[in-house]
């Protein structure tokens, strides 16, 4: 059954597959967007982008709210649709417990209330009708490494957890405070700058629907640019947001939220006495439904580092443990697989996209593995991505030192170094290898 339930969610997160169970593969995105919102409308089952009518059912009902935000036009990542609701009734008969909303674009969206990485475009949240959060569910969007991360049986895993927390509550809401969103400077999206002008807090079906959304990845975006344009560099949470378990050692189980299935040697899991099969009841006292919650924790400690008190069950026993983080330790995620990067890789690349060069390729040019070898693999071609083309850059060429470094083995090392230590506008001189010979370039940085 589980295999079955793994791969109806293979499909469902891997093809751009139907409304209502039809194949759409012949509609544009715009009609895909209009008969999104036909449909639903018309199932009666979910308040379609109507976030305030849902509290005030919950109200009434005294349910917990549970809101689906699926950035709808970003059709190549994963979104919630009737054959996830019609092939899984476990689910289906879950959603009876809920008041259900779904959002579709971000234009309006209350971000002192959702917070969450903008680099999905799927997320699932759970409230009390008083708008306190129980559960934040979805993780990293990137179409190539889902599957480790997120599954069916984990969503009803955590929506099953959150109606024990609903009935509960109020009597468990000091163990909620940590989950609840931070101050933040900007109400909605298009209060941000540089969205001001472009977008409206309403999606346009009177016009074109596409081109008005805000999609989720755009307030990162955003929200960089208005780092960046302030304070020349970006704050941690902005460069590194939202950190995978996985670089403390952490591999859980996808279909139990915080059990842990793997244990990376020498990592800080392992050193904190943590083992594969452990359930994570709770980090920094806060209740851990799923690995977006945990993600959330994580998203709070600063760079420089900290001890994560965290509360473990082991078959019948229940024990505290400590988890230390080291300072720097958020650099050791991989931000390359995020949408946002293409913006990083505008303000510090010109506009490349790079990959680090095979071992073979290391051996040829005679280099360590600690010594920075990053192949080309795309040379943005129109502005404003375009810097490195005109400054020369190809295809296939190998990057050897970025602003005299040799250390820079990953792009994300070269990003978070252009970003943070390169004044936007300053020119940055590289030498790289093209076939036989060694050439200089130099890229100015941008906003």
């Amino acid at each position: 059954m589980r295999d079955f339930f793994r791969l109806v969610f293979s499909l469902w997160l891997a093809y751009v597959i139907t409304v209502g169970g039809s194949a759409v593969q012949g509609q544009s995105r715009e009609e895909k967007v209009r008969n999104d919102k036909l449909h639903f409308e018309k199932s009666g089952l979910w308040y379609y982008n109507d976030l305030e009518r849902g509290f005030a059912t919950a109200r009434q009902t005294q349910q917990p709210v549970l809101v689906v935000l699926r950035c709808l036009p970003c059709e190549e990542c994963v979104k919630l649709d009737e054959e996830l609701l019609e092939a899984n009734p476990r689910f289906q008969q879950l959603l009876k417990s809920f008041v259900r909303v779904r959002i579709v674009g971000t234009n309006g969206l209350d971000l002192s209330l959702f917070q969450f990485d903008t680099d999905q475009s799927f997320a699932v949240f759970v409230f009390n009708p008083d708008r306190t959060l129980y559960c934040r569910f979805g993780t990293r969007s990137d179409r190539t490494a889902w599957e480790g991360d997120v599954s069916v049986d984990g969503l009803i895993h955590a929506l099953e957890e959150s109606l024990k927390i609903h009935q509960a509550y109020p009597g468990n809401r000091a163990e909620l405070i940590g989950k609840q969103p931070r101050p933040t400077p900007f109400a909605a999206p298009e209060k941000i700058p540089s969205l001001t002008d472009r977008f409206t807090n309403r999606l346009d079906y009177e016009g074109n629907v596409v081109k008005s959304c805000i999609h989720c990845h755009m307030i990162g975006d955003a929200m960089r640019e208005y780092y960046r344009t302030k304070t020349g560099t970006l704050p941690d949470e902005w460069t590194f947001p939202y950190p995978h378990p996985k670089i403390l050692g952490l591999i859980l189980d996808p279909d139990q939220g915080a059990t842990i299935r793997e244990i990376t040697s020498g990592s800080p899991a392992a050193a904190a006495g943590l083992h594969p099969g452990d359930r994570i009841v709770s980090l920094e006292q806060q209740r851990l439904l799923s690995i977006a919650d945990i993600q959330w924790v994580l998203h709070q400690v600063p760079n420089s580092g900290g001890r994560l008190s965290a509360t473990i069950q082991r078959d019948d026993s229940t024990m505290q443990l400590a988890m230390e983080l080291p300072a720097g330790w958020r650099t050791n995620d991989d931000i390359a697989w995020r949408a946002s990067s293409w913006g990083l890789r505008r303000m510090g690349l010109g506009g490349m996209f790079l990959k680090p060069a095979t071992s073979e390729e290391r051996r040829e040019l005679g280099l360590t593995e600690d010594q920075m070898a990053l192949v080309v693999q795309h040379v943005g071609a129109f502005a404003p991505h375009d810097r490195a083309k005109k400054a020369g850059m190809l295809k296939g060429d190998i990057i050897l030192e970025y602003d005299g470094r040799d250390d820079l083995v990953r792009e994300t090392d070269v990003l978070v170094y252009a970003i943070n230590r390169v004044p936007p506008g300053r020119s940055v001189p590289l030498r790289f290898r093209r076939g036989q010979q060694v050439l200089d370039a130099t890229i100015a940085t941008a906003p």
